[in-house]
Order: structure tokens, then C-alpha cells, then sequence
């Protein structure tokens, strides 16, 4: 999993006709800040209007689920999933798009001239940490035979089966993603279309850009004037449109994709109810920050995949600096709506001061069990000593930790911490550790 954000080293110009419309279009690629998004902007419309990705609102399908576009001022941006999944695929989270054109460039009719382009204007990590969004409920959508669904999962895997009327559009393939898999076994990957679905796509005036040489056309002999690159091209090719089609979210995801026979129109439905879980964990402040090593933070996700407890036990919010095995700083937000609050004190509610030490532990143990030799073990918090409590914390008091490791063996560490509200100690203690499974 990729731990910094993002975006290209230089601009680089890429060119073609889209594979419905046939327009030639120009696009240019620009780096961008870090948390600055997806950008795409529209260069001949008036004003140059721009959308940023991260919204629904300016999402919407094709004719018949053949591709996904964007709204964009008054008009709209075609075909743009290869170009998505080559910026998910190679982990890019930040980066302007300007398009002169109507439909993304179709190309050789995969990801891969998109990759080559990306790459060679330099992919450049950025000092701050990448966010995800770590799928927290499983949810699903079905129509007419066809499904695709997300579960929770701690990187980002897809599993497509594809199931076409032809004995040769039958295959499954299952790819865990990461930029060299995806160069290597998703990017080269083409469309395809039965030959009798081509006929009446050019009859309806689509798939005026396509060619026999970008597009695996199916006819009942096999594929014709052509030659697929692995035998579950199709397959793959489905595969790379989803990521594409799910990077609309506008940040990476942590699931596994589960999609049997699905298209856009799907994808798109699957893409809402995902934005609409992401609107709500984000309100608990549960996105993920992947941390950068050394040195950056830990949301209650980060915290939460290195330490086992959970609400109503969880006492930290954040981790705002840590050097793992030497040092942290964190936060504890204390609400109205804490669960201790309703039997401790409730006419003059103040926070334990148990649960003070308690916090401090849980940061010393997310502190030590950040180092590598350490995943996966638990802290147990085998002593206290020289308590000290100084004020009480209340109900709208942020908390903040300071904790620092003293002493530290393979198996055992000693620390120090202090609890602070406003700049002035509330507690102290100095704590010790065992680690083991």
C-alpha cells in the first residue's frame, strides 16, 4: 500500500480520437499540489470550466453503459476510464486534465499509452500522506443477472467474471492492485465487442474512433484482423474499467470488488452507495491517512490497524506526530456523548482518571507497535507508576497526549506520559509493557 500522495514530475501532451465520437482531442497532463485532486477542465468551452473530482453531482453514464463521462460547465468529458484507471492503477491522486475535446483519446483501446504517458512525465511522491477510503460495510448492487459488490479488505483487490453469449468471452480473474501489476497484467488490456454489437453501435453513430487494431472484435470464427494479448483479455479489460470507473470517488479505495457480468451503469450505482458510506464515515472522521514513515500521523483507522480496541474502549482520535519505537503526540476530542460519562459523575460529568492513563497507554502501544518487528503483537500494560492528576477534563476539553518511550528491549519498554488540555498538564505517569501475542 502506497503511503505518500502523488502527481506527475512535468507536463506531457497526449492526442487522439475518442473510440465513440471519432473527434480528435488534445490533453494535456499537469502536475498538481498535494490534496489538490483530480482536476478535468474543458479548454474550448467558454471560461475553461473545471470539475474536481470527489462529488457525484458531476458524474454521469453512456449510451447503454458503454463508458462513463463527467458533466462539466455546459457539456460533458466521454470514455474517461482508461484514463482513471491509469491514474488508480499507478497510484496518482493528484493532477490537472485539460481537454480540448469532448472524449478522451480511445487510443490502442487500453490503459497502457496512458501509463507509458504518465510515466514518462515522471511520477513524483509527495510529502504529504495519501488518503484512502477503507470500505467499513459491504454493499452491493444487482440487475438482470448481473452484480458487483465491495467488502472490507486492507489493500485493493478486484474479482471480475465475465460471461458473454460466445464461448470465448467466458473467463474469471482476480488482481490484487498495485502499480506493477497493473502495468504488467491489467494496462495492456483492449476492449471488445461482439461483432454484432459493432454493427449496431456504428448504426446508432457510436464507436466512430474504433478499429479492428483497438478494439477486440469477437466474431463466431474468434477475433477478427486481430490478436488478443492474454487468452482473458476481455476479462481483464472489464476489470481495468472498474477501477477506473470506482477511482471516480476521487480517492483510493481499501476493498475487495467482487463483479460478476457488470458494466458502468453498475459500477456507477456501486460508486453512489460507496460515496454515500464515505460521507458518513468521514463525519466519524474514519478516511484513512496511510503514514508516512517516521514521521506523519495515524487517523482512528491508522490507529485502529495497529491497536485492537474499539468503541467504546478506542480513547484516541488521532495520532498527530509519531517516531515509531520513540515518541508520539496524540489526541482524545472528549464529547457529551462518551459511553463513561452516562454512569461517572453524570450531574458533574469529568473524565476518569483511569481512563486518562489508559489513554496514554493505548498511544505508548500504537508508539511501539509501529515498528516493523512489532506488527501484529499486543501491548499489555504491565504497570503504573508516579500518578499524578492535576485538573479534571470535561466535556469539550481536546485532549492531548505526549508520550515517549524511556526504555525499550525486544519484548519489553518502560514510558513516560503527560495529558494536556490547553497547555497545562492534567496527568501524568510513567507506564510499563509487555509485547507478545
Amino acid at each position: 500500500m502506497l503511503s505518500c500522495q502523488r502527481t506527475i514530475g512535468s507536463n506531457i501532451n497526449i492526442s487522439g480520437c475518442g473510440l465513440h465520437t471519432g473527434h480528435m482531442v488534445q490533453v494535456v497532463l499537469k502536475p498538481a499540489l498535494a490534496d489538490e485532486g483530480i482536476v478535468f477542465r474543458r479548454t474550448d468551452l467558454p471560461g475553461a470550466p473545471s470539475v474536481r473530482l470527489g462529488s457525484m453531482a458531476v458524474i454521469c453514464g453512456g449510451d447503454a453503459g458503454r463508458y462513463s463521462s463527467l458533466k462539466i460547465g455546459n457539456g460533458q468529458i466521454y470514455t474517461i476510464e482508461h484514463m482513471m484507471s491509469a491514474l488508480a492503477g499507478l497510484g496518482i491522486d493528484n493532477i490537472i486534465i485539460e481537454m480540448d475535446g469532448d472524449e478522451a483519446p480511445g487510443l490502442d483501446g487500453s490503459a497502457m499509452e496512458y501509463v507509458q504517458a504518465l510515466k514518462k512525465a515522471g511520477i513524483v511522491d509527495l510529502a504529504a500522506n495519501k488518503k484512502y477510503f477503507a470500505i467499513q460495510e459491504p454493499v452491493s448492487v444487482s440487475r438482470d443477472g448481473s452484480s458487483v459488490m465491495i467488502v472490507p479488505a486492507e489493500d485493493f483487490k478486484v474479482s471480475y467474471a465475465l460471461e458473454y453469449p460466445h464461448p470465448l468471452l467466458r473467463s474469471a480473474v482476480t488482481f490484487a492492485i498495485d502499480p506493477e501489476t497493473f502495468e504488467r497484467d491489467i494496462a495492456p488490456c483492449r476492449t471488445f465487442c461482439l461483432k454484432t454489437e459493432a454493427d449496431a453501435l456504428l448504426a446508432k453513430g457510436l464507436g466512430q474512433g474504433a478499429s479492428y487494431e483497438n478494439t477486440l472484435v469477437y466474431g463466431p470464427e474468434g477475433v477478427v484482423k486481430n490478436t488478443p494479448r492474454f487468452p482473458d483479455e476481455p476479462a481483464r479489460h472489464k476489470l481495468m474499467d472498474c477501477i477506473g470507473d470506482l477511482y471516480l470517488l476521487g480517492v483510493p479505495l481499501m476493498g475487495h470488488v467482487f463483479a460478476f457480468k457488470s458494466g458502468h451503469n453498475l459500477n456507477r450505482e456501486l460508486l453512489k452507495k460507496i460515496a454515500e458510506q464515505k460521507i458518513k464515515y468521514e463525519a466519524k472522521g474514519e478516511i484513512v491517512k496511510a503514514p508516512l514513515p517516521g514521521v506523519s500521523g495515524l487517523d482512528v483507522r491508522g490507529i485502529m490497524n495497529i491497536i485492537p480496541h474499539r468503541y467504546p474502549f478506542l480513547l484516541v482520535d488521532r495520532i498527530t506526530e509519531i517516531e515509531p519505537g520513540k515518541r508520539a503526540v496524540a489526541v482524545k476530542n472528549v464529547t457529551m456523548n462518551e459511553a463513561f460519562f452516562q454512569g461517572h459523575f453524570p450531574a458533574r460529568p469529568v473524565m476518569p482518571g483511569v481512563l486518562m492513563v489508559e489513554a496514554m497507554a493505548q498511544v505508548v502501544g500504537v508508539t511501539m507497535l509501529s515498528n516493523p518487528e512489532l506488527r501484529g503483537k499486543l501491548a499489555f500494560f504491565m504497570s503504573v507508576d508516579k500518578v499524578k492528576f492535576r485538573k479534571v477534563i470535561e466535556p469539550g476539553d481536546q485532549v492531548v497526549m505526549e508520550v515517549e518511550i524511556t526504555k525499550a528491549r525486544s519484548r519489553i519498554a518502560q514510558a513516560k506520559g503527560v495529558c494536556k488540555v490547553d497547555g497545562q498538564v492534567v496527568c501524568e505517569a510513567e507506564m510499563g509493557f509487555a509485547f507478545g501475542e
